[in-house]
């Protein structure tokens, strides 16, 4: 028994003096990476699919527990995939040019939005979506900081903010079917599952009743 935890504390010496080998410093932050990808993408995804298939899709239990799982799965592999396939193709970049430089990420990213983020599917659409709306921001902040734009006078959010909603409930009013699903469920639940009840129990307890009356 003795034996068999010195080994093992041995073993930890060595993988420990091994992670600080700057020389593997590079392909053990992919590995890293990968690792943190994964986690990010489950904490992420598990309590949005839990709320978003209990709140939004019919079924037995055992099928709801299925269709979380899968979406936190898919939403942790796709995260862990893509960080470790960006984070890989720029050490290799870095490696060849002997230095870094800003258009090595924008390459390494593209690659692998096209490699793991390509397939249209509901999942990718979100993480898309999510990743374009900070985008917008991030450009319209970038824009004003090198003086493409000048300093707004006054804070332009109110006036986004406006057009933003505006703009969604027209959509989803007048072109529904080009928003995506789980924003159309959103919405039908806020918009037009409150323009109907039948009595108090459909009216402040439940949002539709459940018996046959």
């Amino acid at each position: 028994m003795a034996g068999g935890g010195d080994s093992f504390r041995a073993l930890l010496r060595a993988a420990n003096a091994l992670l600080q080998q700057r020389r593997y410093h590079a392909a053990l932050a992919v590995i890293k990476g990968f690792r943190n990808g994964a986690v990010y993408g489950a904490k992420i995804r598990a309590p949005h699919a839990l709320v978003m298939t209990f709140l939004f899709k019919s079924g037995s239990l055992r099928e709801k527990l299925k269709s979380i799982a899968q979406a936190t799965y898919a939403h942790s592999r796709n995260l862990a995939y893509f960080v470790f396939t960006y984070k890989g193709l720029l050490a290799a970049q870095s490696r060849l040019q002997g230095k870094k430089i800003p258009f090595h990420s924008f390459l390494a990213a593209c690659i692998g939005g096209w490699l793991v983020f390509g397939d249209n599917n509901p999942i990718n659409s979100q993480i898309i979506m999510y990743l374009l709306s900070r985008i917008l921001f991030g450009l319209s902040r970038l824009a004003v900081e090198k003086g493409f734009i000048p300093q707004p006078k006054q804070d332009p959010f109110p006036l986004v903010a406006a057009l933003v909603w505006g703009t969604v409930l027209w959509l989803f009013e007048y072109h529904r079917q080009t928003l995506q699903p789980s924003l159309q469920a959103s919405m039908t639940y806020l918009y037009e599952d409150s323009e109907v009840w039948h009595d108090l129990s459909d009216f402040l307890v439940y949002n539709k009743r459940t018996d046959s009356k």
